[in-house]
């Protein structure tokens, strides 16, 4: 079997994966492959896959799957899994960092600072007793409830697939957002939430929110929380994920005042990265025994 480790995994992982067979990534041998490890660069599309005749199972490193043509997958008898558990405290605790960086003017402090400014009368708001919404309340939101329940913050969520959740009230998509003062978004990317967080959708927040995206970049509509970072609809925008990655020059966040970028980094700690390895290999090793590949 020859496992090709396509985009970036933990150093470790080479010799623990050397127990199932023979381990490269040498990229040039995707037409040799069994098993192929993917993170979010490499796109798994029909073009990539038809390059590799052998293949059997892709992994992704991670929990989106929008980067693996699923279907396709399907058609051709390859197994297409993700490492759905592995990231949830990496990413949640990036989400909780960014909306616990807003009220506390981190940003603001340490950039004012470094010029020799004093701003000590800029006050700060605290997360105690604010309304957080979650959009999407699978591993990951949960994880960011657990930490908002800790801080003593009222939790809201809306998911499609979720009737009912010990950590937070479930709502309508509206009325979820209605009366939030943070929202955090983790939901996949999908037809039915390309673009969800739109010009519609900010209408009908009362309370002009922070938002923080660490879930997928097209399911908001860069151009409309441009527009309402602008005339205050929402008061800030967290992202960790763009429409486009990297963005291009003139997305239109760039332009905006309060807004926190980050690089796409949620799920990149060192023991998220340990954490995607051990699944892989249980992956690996369940499909085995089971005579799947």
């Amino acid at each position: 079997m020859l496992i090709l480790i396509s985009d970036a995994f933990d150093k470790s992982l080479p010799g623990k994966l050397s127990a199932f067979g023979e381990v490269t990534d040498d990229k040039s041998r995707l037409k040799d492959a069994d098993v192929v490890l993917i993170r979010s660069k490499t796109k798994a599309d029909r073009a990539y896959i038809d390059q590799a005749p052998n293949l059997r199972l892709i992994i992704r490193g991670g929990v989106g799957m929008d980067n693996v043509d699923k279907e396709y997958c399907k058609e051709k008898g390859i197994i297409a899994v993700n490492t759905p558990k592995s990231s949830a405290i990496a990413v949640a605790e990036l989400a909780f960092s960014l909306m616990i960086s807003v009220p506390n003017h981190i940003p603001y402090y340490d950039s004012t600072m470094k010029k020799g400014e004093w701003m000590k009368n800029t006050k700060r708001t605290e997360l105690y007793g604010k309304t957080l919404c979650l959009l999407g309340m699978g591993n990951i939101a949960r994880q960011v409830a657990m930490r908002a329940k800790a801080f003593g913050m009222n939790i809201v969520a809306y998911d499609k697939y979720v009737e009912k959740s010990d950590l937070a009230e479930m709502r309508s998509l509206e009325d979820a957002v209605k009366d939030a003062d943070y929202i955090s978004m983790h939901l996949p990317f999908t037809p039915e939430t390309d673009k969800m967080l739109s010009a519609s959708l900010i209408s009908k927040m009362e309370r002009k929110p922070v938002i923080i995206n660490t879930g997928r970049g097209k399911c908001v509509d860069e151009q409309a929380v441009a527009a309402a970072l602008k005339d205050g609809s929402i008061s800030w925008f967290c992202t960790d994920v763009y429409s486009a990655e990297p963005p291009a020059a003139d997305n239109p966040l760039f332009g905006c005042e309060n807004v926190t970028l980050t690089p796409h980094v949620g799920a990149n700690s060192v023991e998220n990265l340990l954490r995607i390895g051990e699944e892989v290999c249980e992956t690996i090793e369940k499909c085995i025994k089971e005579g799947r590949i």
